[in-house]
């Protein structure tokens, strides 16, 4: 069900408030360039600052836009498991295809704790893919816990941003052949697939979305020498898009190859260092991309 380059969304702001047109406009732009999938009100959708109600109402404007095209897996994580209940709720009304989900951050529970949250998120009766991203978490789900859940007949897949590839195989041989894996990492994403993943739940496609399909798509269809040459030609803005706090140059990169688009962050997030511009800027032109 879930394949190839599906794009964590940001979120576009003009004065302090979520642009829907501008968000609209994203929507229809990534399926044109042949997006696998959708991922709104994820980490580089700034869903840590979004009210309730701005969360609801992007994942209603992303269902409506893709009408069916693709996929649509709404970011629905919190650390408070009635919060993250309220939210699945939501999306599955919403008509969201899956929710993705991190295992509680801050509080820090153990596996168990990890276990009940989303086992209690899977019970609403609608897909879930789970998110590894101890990087930002300071959780990890255990490849035993995943394994668990996997079990439980909505958990289909995992976001896996661990880096640590070795987990691929893993959690392969723990989860089953079944089991979707996407890559949270664009940098690693070849390597990824090579084990046994099937896609990536990316950030540059953002930037460069036909590109990042294309090179997902060689990968599906064992073209691995296109597929590298892809990722020499992407791997500096993999790369560059992490110079500073993201999504600073994710939407910096927007508004070089959309002119246009907005820049605007919400706070605590603050624009990129001009360092961070040059890397992207360097990045894009050797791309292609401006």
């Amino acid at each position: 069900m879930f394949f190839g380059s599906i794009p964590a969304l940001v979120t576009p702001f003009a004065a302090g408030r979520v642009n829907e047109a501008a968000f609209r406009e994203l929507v229809e732009w990534q399926i044109d360039e042949g997006s696998n999938g959708l991922v709104p009100c994820g980490t580089t959708g700034e869903a840590a600052t979004l009210t309730t109600e701005e969360h609801r109402r992007l994942i209603e404007i992303t269902v409506e836009v893709a009408r069916g095209r693709v996929p649509v897996i709404a970011g629905c994580g919190s650390n408070n498991t009635a919060h993250a209940i309220e939210l699945t709720s939501s999306a599955k009304a919403a008509g969201a295809d899956a929710v993705l989900h991190v295992p509680p951050y801050y509080n820090r529970p153990n596996q168990d704790g990890i276990y009940n949250h989303l086992a209690a998120v899977a019970d609403l009766g609608i897909s879930v893919v789970l998110y590894n991203v101890p990087a930002r978490t300071i959780t990890d789900i255990a490849v035993e816990t995943m394994a668990r859940l996997s079990r439980l007949p909505n958990v289909i897949a995992v976001k896996d941003a661990t880096g640590n590839l070795g987990r691929v195989s893993d959690q392969r041989r723990a989860c089953g052949e079944q089991f979707v894996q996407l890559s949270g990492n664009d940098e690693t994403a070849l390597a990824f697939n090579a084990m046994g993943g099937v896609g990536c739940i990316s950030v540059s496609a953002n930037v460069a979305p036909r590109l990042c399909a294309e090179f997902q798509e060689a990968m599906r269809e064992g073209r691995w020498d296109e597929a590298l040459v892809l990722q020499d030609r992407l791997y500096p803005l993999h790369t560059a898009l992490f110079t500073d706090a993201s999504p600073g140059p994710v939407k910096y990169a927007m508004s070089r190859v959309r002119p246009g688009f907005s820049i605007e962050l919400r706070a605590p997030m603050t624009e990129p260092s001009d360092a961070s511009r040059k890397a992207v800027d360097a990045a894009l032109a050797h791309a292609g991309l401006i």
